[in-house]
């Protein structure tokens, strides 16, 4: 039995705590928060025993296993660094920290005290991510990826979060370095960093605040980003990241030397695209029918899933989670590399570091 504790008791833990009683040989043990209520309402929500609002109190008593920190990135680190000295596993919402010495410094202390740490970019395991990584290693692509490209489009409209972030010029959010960049892209920059070398890469990043932002006065929030990144083995990768463009894309491209692949993480779909090149006229027919054939393939598969009840939205997380608690039992590799987990934090560094310089 995997005894597990969660830090951080808004929005996001109710995700964690619904996730993890799905899973088999797993026991929430203890939540914690500095605001009490907000613990001992989790708690109550998911008849979890014990509420606590320290964490050196609930790790004395409950001695977990794991921790899953979900609570604001600005504590991340420090959270994180006393569940692992303690002696404990580390699941950490993304963002993974605020820079990339922190997370260098956590990776480090996870390895000098034998435990395991992941990040919650739980995208990466949807299913049309799983299914782009089986074509990818089993060689569709034709050799390594050439380039990468990532839409990551977000509605401030239909975000509470947002809402209250640009209602309130103290929220958590504004003081992060990248702002609200900083608590959604993760997921975005995390899959063109899976690809990469992160050796001597070039980042050019353009960020702008949108029409629609300043139209209510807001000045301070960055909400459109253009980014292009290259690396010494000549991958490249554009990341766009748009608060305005529609519709609201989730869709990731990789392009090697004879093929490519699209997943669209909203539909949940994935389609190959061939190289081949046909002749005349038959070059505007048939790879229109093969795309039709995928995407009725794609309607079947969804459904599938759908009927099996295996189609939540946070399937994503349910995976990464189980993979990761494998890791720890049963020793396999961890579901997230940590060369991933640094890259991801050094592109992110650079992004905000060109479009918020002071």
């Amino acid at each position: 039995m995997i005894k597990v504790a969660i830090v951080g008791c808004g929005n996001i833990a109710d995700a964690h705590a619904g996730t993890i009683s799905m899973i088999p040989g797993t026991e929430i043990v203890a939540a914690c928060d500095k605001e009490e209520l907000m613990a001992k309402q989790l708690c109550d929500r998911f008849k979890i025993n014990q509420p606590f609002h320290e964490l050196s109190r609930m790790l004395e008593v409950t001695h977990p296993d794991v921790v899953h920190i979900t609570s604001p990135p600005q504590t991340h680190f420090e959270i994180g660094k006393t569940c692992l000295e303690f002696g404990c596993h580390v699941y950490i919402e993304k963002p993974f920290t605020i820079n990339t010495p922190e997370a260098e410094k956590l990776v480090q202390l996870a390895d000098n005290n034998n435990r395991k740490l992941t990040v919650g970019t739980d995208e990466q395991y949807s299913h049309v991510s799983l299914r782009m990584r089986d074509l990818v290693r089993s060689g569709y692509l034709g050799g390594p990826p050439i380039h990468l490209e990532d839409y990551y489009c977000y509605d401030l409209g239909e975000q509470h979060y947002a809402k209250a972030m640009l209602g309130d010029r103290t929220h958590w959010v504004r003081k992060l370095p990248g702002k609200l960049l900083h608590n959604v892209i993760s997921h975005g920059i995390a899959k063109i960093a899976e690809f990469l070398s992160g050796v001597n890469m070039t980042i050019i990043a353009h960020g702008y605040t949108s029409a629609f932002l300043k139209s209510i006065s807001e000045n301070e929030i960055i909400d459109e980003l253009r980014v292009i990144i290259n690396d010494d083995d000549r991958t490249t990768a554009y990341f766009t990241f748009s608060s305005q463009m529609r519709p609201i894309l989730r869709e990731f491209r990789v392009f090697g030397p004879q093929n490519g692949l699209i997943i669209n993480e909203s539909q949940q779909s994935l389609i190959k695209v061939s190289g081949k090149r046909y002749v005349s006229y038959l070059e505007k027919i048939v790879p229109l029918n093969s795309y039709a054939k995928q995407y009725r393939k794609n309607i079947f598969m969804n459904t599938k899933l759908f009927l099996r009840r295996n189609f939540h939205m946070k399937s994503g997380m349910r995976f990464l989670i189980e993979s990761f608690y494998d890791s720890i039992i049963k020793g396999t590799p961890l579901p997230i590399p940590y060369k991933e987990i640094i890259i991801t934090s050094r592109i992110m560094d650079s992004i905000f570091s060109q479009i918020y310089p002071n």
